[in-house]
């Protein structure tokens, strides 16, 4: 009788345990978005774009290994290009309902194009609830190691392409920079870094554009 209590007691604590036990990440890999403002600024030149600049960004995810309902998405990658009404991140300003066009890479079969969209989706929430394109590409995003981790090159075919540097001491202009917006989707971790270049040249949002030289990037990871 004591053998079958313990027994039972021994069962209960591990669903106990297994309840509170934190859920393993379904899906990881690297981020990189960048903005047409400035995300590390201070308030004078944020103020000063307010409501005329940051209603353009670029994400981009590389799956390092995980699944998505049920679909293994492994080394494949996802670019969500984004036109709000206006300056994203900024709180007194609704920049919704926002258009993307979606990105999604050439090696994906249809089960994990699919699954792919609906990670952007998930991942983006209101901000990628508007889609109006879906483009396929060869998609590649580049990570530095080390002190290079804000380095990154991704390109998605000729379609978009974004190459950032870390952060340096010239990068402060004012003296009281900070991370004036917070990135724009559910990130592991995320830093702030300099953009040497993005650009869009795709169909969908009824704009393209080039743009170098400016603290409008976020680099960091998923895990989600």
């Amino acid at each position: 009788m004591r053998k079958l209590f313990l027994a039972g007691f021994v069962g209960l604590f591990l669903v106990a345990v297994l309840a509170v036990a934190p859920a393993r990440a379904a899906i990881n890999g690297d981020y990189v978005e960048v903005r047409s403002a400035d995300v590390y600024t201070g308030p004078c030149f944020a103020n000063s774009e307010v409501d005329l600049e940051g209603k353009q960004a670029i994400l981009a995810w590389k799956v390092r290994n995980g699944s998505w309902n049920g679909v293994s998405l492994d080394g494949l990658g996802l670019v969500a290009v984004v036109e709000a009404n206006a300056t994203l991140g900024d709180r007194f300003h609704d920049p919704y309902p926002a258009k993307a066009v979606l990105i999604v890479d050439r090696r994906a079969n249809s089960e994990q194009r699919a699954a792919l969209e609906a990670f952007a989706k998930s991942a983006g929430g209101r901000l990628l609830a508007h889609v109006v394109r879906v483009e396929t590409a060869s998609i590649a995003l580049e990570v530095g190691e080390g002190d290079n981790h804000g380095s990154v090159k991704m390109a998605a075919g000729d379609l978009a392409r974004i190459e950032t540097r870390g952060l340096c001491q010239g990068d402060h202009l004012c003296g009281n920079e900070e991370v004036y917006y917070p990135p724009l989707t559910k990130v592991a971790h995320a830093m702030p870094a300099y953009t040497l270049e993005e650009s869009f040249h795709g169909q969908g949002l009824g704009v393209v554009w080039q743009r170098e030289g400016a603290r409008s990037a976020f680099v960091g990871s998923f895990s989600l």
